[in-house]
């Protein structure tokens, strides 16, 4: 069944609006979802090309975010510019960008980049070699916005700036949509009226695409994941190449077993100031080479899943 978006609470009420939950889904028996070359599963890797839209005082905020740097959870006491955690972002866009899209180009694979469009802004090198490649853009806002504390008519104005900023950059509007951490109760409706945006990716509910019904029409879900995600290298989590390895191994290996009747999708987030250092790096070189020793795996772009998905499943048969 097409979930329903609706007002469910009392007039006006920001705290409720927005989507109805769904606690079933496709149910015990999803769908087959017919991946091209009858693959066994579906894998997507999200490239995240956040530095420069983070909080910083440079820009008005209070102080620097310090999230999936190697300072994320300790207590500073910097109430302004934290300096080296600026550097520890610097080196996502410097350096450890450069070294993952070389993992995927010396196996020829495919990703998608969920850009901020103020980092594609502020690096311009990076900007144009995404617009002279076939890489798609999944936009993760215009900075790191806090959607849910927006107004309907503040958050219309962000995405619409994301988006036009990322035309100017990378010479193309982005197909989907990412916020940083979760949407606001508006946010599926204000997408649904950008011509640009054919899906979004604010759900984590399933490993299959779906639809959801947006004041009555269609809308396309490709959901993501935070579990096969290099945000688990945080200084307190996984420590080595070896362990990120493993996570993203036994996933393939469990999806692929049961993809031999029921295929489902694998999302892999990826963010350069964490995964492209270099023990890092290893563990996703490591699974790049472990995938490729299989058969029937769809490496591909987040807008060809979603294409796939409106070929195969258009949303009249999505009931």
């Amino acid at each position: 069944m097409i979930q329903q978006s609706k007002d469910r609470g009392g007039a006006g009420d920001p705290r409720v609006a927005g989507p109805e939950r769904d606690f079933v889904g496709y149910g015990e028996t999803p769908p087959h979802p017919r991946w091209p070359g009858d693959a066994r599963i579906a894998i997507n890797f999200a490239v995240n090309i956040e530095e420069g839209s983070e909080y910083s005082p440079l820009d008005g905020d209070p102080k620097t975010d310090m999230a999936l740097t190697e300072g994320e959870g300790m207590d500073t006491g910097i109430a302004g510019r934290d300096l080296a955690a600026e550097s520890m972002y610097e080196y996502g866009s410097r350096v450890g960008i450069w070294r993952i899209m070389r993992l995927f180009e010396e196996r020829a694979l495919p990703f998608t980049a969920f850009a901020c469009a103020v980092a594609l802004e502020r690096h311009g090198i990076l900007a144009k070699r995404l617009r002279e490649s076939t890489v798609d853009i999944c936009c993760h806002g215009y900075r790191w916005e806090k959607h849910w504390l927006l107004s309907p008519e503040e958050e219309r104005r962000h995405i619409r700036r994301a988006i036009e900023s990322l035309e100017r950059t990378v010479g193309r509007a982005p197909e989907g949509w990412c916020c940083r951490y979760g949407p606001s109760v508006h946010t599926r409706e204000l997408l649904a009226d950008e011509p640009a945006i054919t899906y979004d990716s604010d759900a984590y509910n399933d490993e299959l695409p779906y639809w959801a019904a947006v004041r009555g029409k269609p809308h396309l879900i490709v959901p993501y994941s935070l579990v096969t995600n290099d945000c688990k290298l945080v200084p307190r989590g996984i420590q080595t190449a070896d362990e990120f390895f493993s996570l993203l191994a036994d996933a393939f290996d469990q999806l692929y077993e049961e993809g031999e009747s029921a295929p489902k999708l694998l999302n892999i987030g990826l963010h350069p100031r964490m995964v492209g250092h270099p023990g890092r790096a290893r563990g996703l070189a490591r699974f790049l080479d472990h995938i490729g020793k299989h058969e029937r795996v769809w490496v591909a772009r987040r807008s060809d899943i979603a294409d796939h998905w409106r070929r195969q499943f258009p949303p009249e048969r999505a009931g």
